[in-house]
């Protein structure tokens, strides 16, 4: 747990689930959703291009006024169109930040962060201009011009920005989309914190599938503006009805925590929830006892009946398959195994699924070749 000062006391009281419901039709596409998101943590907007997620990001933010509407927020209805309640974006208490920073360029940084706090009277400032900097670790720009940040920085600038507008429902539209690699791998641990520290409900969109992995809790997926699966991010991931567990890059997301570090090879052992099964992967040293998120891509994960010998395989470890399903027409096979608490989605051939004979119950080996670190708690 981090040593850091919440926003937010640990014992407020749980904010009530964000209900919404926005039917928007546009020249050849019609956004058509029904949510009921957590009051807290972050809901994923997930989806290829054209799926509609900003469309309903900008109407969670008034910025469209769909013909039929209903949004409620910590309680409160902001719109509800068979009553003609619709309340003007800059009467909700939003925070937005965009793909771009939009950072008023004749401002300094710390000008830039009093603009957002000036927003609220100050009976109504949550979150105090210090802790926002120290959030998103920008003290050491307040006196820098826009100009000279980097892209990183910028966007966090523009995070802490829309903190400072105390808001009930923090909105991001891929932030992370103009940023190269490097400067995005700078930004996310910020993200992670405001995950870890905030009580504010964040809605994130993107179209990547690290981001949503790392960050998110809850997970919508959209396609053509219509809602495709909505629930817990770990378990809506691998659900047999959705399109991309049948993707090249299918993967499940488990959690668990550091139960060793062996320096001499540089590999962090991971003990997944709810067992003693732990994995390993190289890392750098992470402290015993640290929450930790990682993915298994279904590619990489083979099965025996029996505990592999002599294998450069690091990851070996009982399961018990949970269900199995095969699609006409193609060479593979999801099989779902349940390690723990935990569920791991294997891919293998038709032809390796015959022959092991592989039923649901059954108790198994699973081979994981790779596993990749998504985020410390």
């Amino acid at each position: 747990m981090s040593s850091h000062t919440r926003l937010d006391m640990p014992d407020a009281p749980a904010l009530a689930p964000i209900e919404a419901r926005f039917k928007l039709a546009h020249s050849g596409f019609t956004l058509n959703v029904d949510l009921q998101l957590p009051g807290k943590g972050v809901s994923g907007l997930f989806g290829h291009s054209g799926s509609g997620k900003t469309s309903c990001l900008r109407c969670f933010a008034g910025l469209e006024k769909p013909e039929e509407g209903y949004l409620k927020v910590n309680g409160e209805v902001w719109q509800d169109s068979h009553n003609g309640i619709f309340i003007a974006p800059h009467k909700r208490a939003i925070g937005y930040v965009f793909q771009e920073a939009n950072l008023f360029p004749h401002l300094s940084v710390l000008d830039n962060l009093q603009y957002g706090l000036k927003r609220i009277t100050r009976s109504l400032r949550r979150v105090p201009l210090p802790q926002a900097v120290e959030l998103l670790g920008i003290d050491h720009l307040l006196q820098r011009m826009p100009d000279k940040l980097s892209g990183g920085e910028r966007q966090r600038v523009a995070i802490a920005r829309a903190l400072l507008c105390s808001p009930e429902l923090l909105l991001m539209d891929e932030p992370l989309a103009a940023l190269d690699p490097k400067r995005k791998s700078e930004v996310l641990p910020y993200l992670e914190r405001l995950h870890a520290e905030l009580q504010i409900p964040i809605i994130y969109v993107s179209h990547s599938a690290d981001e949503i992995g790392r960050l998110a809790d809850h997970l919508v997926v959209l396609e053509e503006g219509q809602v495709q699966a909505t629930g817990p991010l770990k378990q809506t991931l691998i659900r047999d009805d959705l399109p991309f567990i049948f993707e090249a890059d299918a993967e499940a997301v488990v959690d668990g925590h550091v139960s060793d570090y062996d320096d001499e090879y540089k590999l962090l052992s991971i003990r997944l929830s709810g067992c003693d099964s732990a994995l390993k992967l190289p890392h750098s040293v992470l402290g015993v006892g640290q929450p930790v998120r990682v993915k298994i891509k279904a590619r990489d994960v083979s099965i025996n009946l029996h505990k592999a010998h002599d294998s450069s395989i690091l990851n070996l470890i009982p399961a018990q398959i949970v269900s199995t399903i095969a699609v006409a027409d193609q060479a593979q096979v999801l099989v779902h195994a349940v390690v723990g608490d935990e569920q791991i989605v294997a891919r293998i051939t038709r032809y390796s699924f015959d022959t092991l004979k592989l039923l649901p119950q059954q108790q198994v080996w699973l081979q994981i070749k790779s596993v990749s670190l998504l985020s410390t708690g």
